[in-house]
Parts: structure tokens; sequence; C-alpha cells
């Protein structure tokens, strides 16, 4: 049976195309035409403009386009969107927007004293860890897709502490205490571990675990998170079976080894970029220390000879 029968809001969500312009819109006022209204700022890098873009150009891709509504319908899609959600686009947005705008958000007196928790790279991780694993325990998962207020404020928390778990890999505002690119080294492969449970119960689990994906009527009404109630009440469906030729079972264990496979990539790369700098920074500092020792050597030399 086709998607297009859900309509066009539920397969491109024209809503949401409005709200990603608007913060590009606001992206470029604050970071362009008032930056002067900053008590320190710098002009606008094409790296990060290109970073921000990104970001919002992916969190479209995985909440607007057919693929949300793919991921109400197969877990394996749920289990991708959660991937570039939770490990990309906050990566994306921290790097796209400014140090100095940071600087303004983090020494907010409100807010400082939560940042500054929540950034510590032992809170960070298990943070993350333990939403992320708490959003797919089967009752809870099921819970959160069938009432729309809870789904939209479990998924904002999720989505901040993903962002939190991301700060000490690429947050940079100058005056706080950056991570040493060895600890960053451990605290990717710490991350990669603590949510490695949560997938292996999906990945091994003998049965199917959420019923929003195998009950027709539980189904349904988690539909309604992204398909207009009306547009489904002319519709007649059973479940998601008429959409999706996989078994619940092997649905469920591909999105467990596709979450698994995603954050080992995105983790992967960033872990080489970071031993990278971490190398070359080593060398310079070999080669200033040579030039040092050579430069203090001649230097002994020439005194002894007078």
């Amino acid at each position: 049976m086709p998607l297009s029968i859900f309509g066009f809001q539920a397969l491109w969500s024209p809503y949401l195309i409005g709200v990603i312009l608007f913060l590009t819109v606001v992206y470029f006022l604050v970071t362009v035409v008032w930056r002067k209204d900053f008590k320190v700022s710098e002009p606008l890098k094409r790296g990060e403009a290109t970073y921000f873009i990104l970001a919002m150009i992916l969190l479209y891709v995985i909440k607007g386009s057919p693929i949300d509504l793919m991921s109400h319908i197969m877990f394996s899609y749920h289990m991708v969107q959660m991937a570039f959600l939770l490990l990309l686009v906050p990566m994306f947005l921290i790097k796209g927007i400014p140090w100095w705008v940071w600087k303004v958000v983090v020494e907010a007196p409100v807010f400082r004293n939560i940042f500054d928790l929540l950034t510590k790279p032992v809170i960070s991780a298990f943070v993350f860890a333990m939403m992320f694993s708490l959003y797919h325990m089967p009752g809870i998962f099921d819970a959160i897709k069938l009432d729309e207020t809870f789904h939209g404020i479990f998924t904002f928390f999720l989505f901040l502490s993903a962002f939190f778990m991301n700060w000490p890999l690429v947050g940079n505002v100058p005056g706080y205490k950056q991570m040493k690119p060895l600890y960053k080294i451990a605290y990717i492969i710490a991350n990669a571990v603590l949510i490695t449970p949560a997938c292996a119960l999906i990945i091994f689990n003998p049965n199917p675990m959420y019923s929003t994906y195998t009950d027709g009527e539980a189904w349904l009404k988690a539909m309604e998170l992204c398909v207009p109630a009306s547009t489904l009440s002319g519709l007649a469906l059973s479940g998601p079976e008429l959409f999706n030729n996989m078994k619940p079972l092997e649905d469920q264990q591909l999105g467990g080894v596709l979450m698994k496979i995603i954050q080992e990539i995105i983790f992967g790369v960033v872990l080489a970029t970071v031993f990278r700098k971490w190398w070359i920074q080593e060398k310079k500092d070999d080669k200033a220390i040579t030039e040092n020792a050579l430069r203090d050597f001649q230097a002994n030399k020439q005194s002894q000879q007078y």
C-alpha cells in the first residue's frame, strides 16, 4: 500500500519547514545583522554557517520527510532516525553556532550552574545512556508513542541529554576547560559502551518488544503523532504489515544493529579527527622541544668557546 494515502502533511511536514526556515533566519540575524550588539563577537565563519545549515537540513530529513512517517511504521527506521537526531544533529548545532553566542547562553545566570553540571563528562555520558535506555524500555516506549504530550516532553529531554553528551567533544568556548585529546578518546569509547546494553536488548530479545509496532490498535493510535486523526479515521488499516514485508522481530533486530553501526561510524569519524589533531599537536611539541634543546646546546657551546 502506498504511503501517499496518508496525505501531503504527514509525508512532508510543512509546519516543520516553516519552523526550520524561521530558525535559519533568526540564526543569520543574530550572527550577522545583530552581531555588534554582543560585547564580544567575531564575523560568522563559512564553516559555522555550513554546519548550522547541515543541522537544519538533517533535522528536516529525519523529522519532516517520509522517513519520519516510516519511523512509525518500521522500528528500523525509528532507530536510524534516533541515531542521526541524537548523535549528529547536536554536534552540528554546537559547531554551527559561534562560540560568542554560546558564551552568552552558557553564562546566563539561570543556566550556568546547570550547564556546568550536565556537561561534566561522567555525568553527561551516564545521563544520555540512561535516557536512551529508558526511552527504549518496552512499557515506557509504548507509553511515549501513545501520548503526544509525553512524546514531545521525553523526546525534548532525550535530545537535550544528547546535546550535553556531545558538548565535551566539540564544544569550544574560551574560558571553559577543554578535555585533553586522550580523555576525549576515552570518552568516545565510554559512550559507545554505555548504550550497548540497550542495543543488545533490542537485538537479542527473542520476541517483539513494542506493541506500537505489532498491535494494530496501538499502532493506529501511535500514528496520530505524524498523521492527522481525521485522515486516519477515513482509512481502513489493520497494522504496519500493510507497508512492511519484514517480520516484527526481524525489523526490531535490524533497528538495533543499524543504531549500533551508525553510532560506531559517527564516533569513529570523531575519534579519528581527535586522534589526528592530537598527533599533529604532539609532533609540533616534539619539534619545538628539539629546536629549543638544539638552540640551548649551541648557546652553551658558544659560551664555552669564549
